[in-house]
């Protein structure tokens, strides 16, 4: 068996003590956390051992003993060795080290039962079979080990790497003694110079508690307004669910309501959630911020209120000679010249009403677009989530222009199929889900053979007419998709993770790899665990939010199976793409 000992780095030149660490339960491992230098008082070092016991629930001890000679201190290893009949171990570790050489020699007192509760003690020195595995102190503490699934598992069946990260992340009361204390005690860990800390993180956790409590109480008024009895009728709670304003605005509130607890977080996943969404809302609020000072300088506003509508005139032009141009001979093909009519006139008079509507807004263009823009100051998401809802107004003809279309090819569709099995004899049961035969007299056959063929010579022009809008009705759905496609990368992208994988590698940890530190005859094997960081994409994967979208996931055969029989193509919504 290998005895390995994890030993930090900051203690290779501590003065002569005690080892204070932990024995990894199920492996021949040990973990040395800190060095309590001499002198010292056994009595004390117990008292402060079971305190650290107490507040970090670790099963700390003492390990055994350090030595590392200076001038005065001959007779130092074997008044240390002695003490291990005052701190009962089974195995009592004598760690020394020779100024001048990099290895250390480890001397291992084992303690067997004898008959009777006697107790016999072997010394023996076996270098071969200990390794020393030197590790960052700091940077052990601070990192989370991943994949995070096996962090929930208990600490006797957790991997040995896993525990001693474990280990010296819940030892950090033990981190808190420096060398500024008016203690009696005096240790070497990563903190002895001073403890590391922040004047201003500190003064944010005291003022996160009232401000989190304030947020709360802001959050419940705004439910209890949210939920009056006045926005559970129809229209309002209709268009509530649909417009994608109100659905960013419930989802930021939703944000809101996880992280104004002022308790703590109760562990790393739930930390690295909210701080996800607390940079994801602070980056958010910044850039609309910046879309607002763009807009109200240099007069964006009034020029953008004196293009749309020009715009949406030029768009409704250019929908008229479209369906001019269907009304006649598109492309050489020979339509039906009576149902091309009747579309073409329907459709033109849709245009005339939808151009009424928007020169009747066009005075209050410029003040909708500058009340408008203050919803950026509740981040660029809302505002490209109003976009996207005025985006939908703009093109609401369109919309109606494909909703008819696709409706019409969708009856003749239906209809062509149910016709095509009379007319082979078939019939669909509905009760069995399946095509059965049937028998049909001479008068059924001859009216469904007629209506077949008047409804197949019709499709040409009916099926113009869909795919035409379809494909009009595409590029507004494109549109939409990527503003919303925007808003979900705003607000699921992890940037406080990727912030924190970019500037402090090692806090997210996928595993160690280990190299050669030192190997000299006689002393041990020496070996430097390094951290392997993270991977951007997998810190991305890992820590990604949640976010309200449920984009549709169809592959490209199932969207032109839909195209094919007319159903309707919605832009994503947040819970549903079915038709309304």
């Amino acid at each position: 068996m290998v005895l390995k000992i994890f030993f930090p780095q900051c203690c290779n030149r501590a003065d002569s003590g005690l080892l204070v660490g932990r024995w990894i339960p199920g492996h021949d491992s040990a973990v040395v956390l800190a060095v309590i230098h001499y002198p010292f008082i056994p009595a004390q070092v117990k008292q402060y051992i079971q305190q650290i016991q107490r507040q970090s629930g670790e099963e700390l001890s003492v390990l055994g003993s350090w030595s590392l000679p200076k001038e005065g201190q001959e007779g130092m290893e074997s008044f240390l060795r002695d003490l291990s009949t005052i701190f009962p171990q089974e195995r009592w570790l004598q760690i020394s080290r020779t100024m001048g050489k990099m290895g250390f020699t480890c001397q291992i007192l084992d303690r067997s039962p004898r008959a009777a509760g006697q107790e016999r003690e072997k010394e023996e020195e076996d270098e071969e079979k200990v390794v020393f595995v030197h590790y960052e102190q700091r940077k052990v503490m601070l990192s989370q080990l991943h994949p995070l699934q096996l962090e929930d598992a208990k600490a006797a069946a957790a991997p040995e790497l896993r525990q001693v990260f474990r280990t010296v992340a819940r030892s950090q009361p033990l981190f808190f003694l420096d060398r500024y204390d008016d203690g009696p005690l005096r240790s070497t860990h990563w903190q002895t110079e001073g403890r590391e800390g922040s004047i201003v993180v500190e003064l944010l956790k005291r003022a996160s508690v009232p401000l989190c409590l304030l947020l709360s109480w802001l959050l419940s008024v705004w439910t209890r307004f949210c939920r009056l009895r006045i926005f559970r009728i129809f229209p309002l709670s209709f268009l509530s669910s649909k417009l994608s304003t109100c659905v960013q605005l419930s989802f930021r509130a939703e944000q809101l309501r996880s992280i104004s607890s002022p308790t703590a977080a109760g562990g790393h996943s739930e930390f690295m959630r909210k701080a996800n969404v607390v940079v994801s809302l602070l980056v958010d609020v910044a850039l609309g911020v910046l879309l607002m000072s763009w807009l109200y300088r240099d007069g964006h506003v009034a020029a953008l209120a004196s293009a749309l509508v020009p715009a949406a005139d030029r768009v409704a032009s250019e929908l008229e000679q479209l369906l001019q141009w269907l009304m006649g001979a598109p492309a050489g093909l020979k339509m039906n010249r009576a149902l091309d009519q009747v579309l073409g006139r329907f459709f033109l008079y849709h245009i005339h009403l939808w151009i009424s509507y928007i020169h009747l807004l066009a005075p209050f263009v410029e003040q909708i677009l500058w009340y408008g823009g203050l919803s950026a100051g509740l981040g660029l998401s809302v505002a490209l989530s109003l976009l996207s809802d005025m985006a939908a107004l703009l093109t609401f003809h369109i919309y109606c222009f494909y909703v008819y279309g696709a409706r019409l090819y969708c009856m003749k569709i239906y209809g062509l199929s149910s016709l095509w099995r009379l007319f082979r004899g078939k019939k669909w049961n509905v009760l069995r889900q399946r095509v059965d035969s049937c028998s049909y007299d001479l008068d059924q056959l001859f009216i469904g053979t007629l209506l077949f063929t008047i409804l197949l010579f019709l499709l040409p022009t009916t099926a113009l007419y869909y795919l035409v809008f379809t494909l009009l009705r595409l590029g507004v759905v494109l549109f939409q998709g990527v503003l919303h496609l925007s808003v979900d990368f705003i607000n699921c992208f992890p940037l406080f993770a990727v912030g924190l994988r970019v500037c402090r590698p090692y806090r997210l940890a996928e595993g160690v790899k280990f190299r050669v530190l030192c190997e000299e005859p006689g002393s041990a094997l020496h070996l430097l665990m390094e951290i392997n960081p993270l991977s951007c994409s997998a810190a991305v994967r890992t820590y990604r939010t949640p976010t309200y979208s449920c984009y549709p996931r169809d592959s490209w055969a199932a969207l032109v199976k839909k195209l094919f029989v007319g159903e309707l193509v919605y832009p994503w919504r947040h819970k549903s793409t079915k038709a309304d």
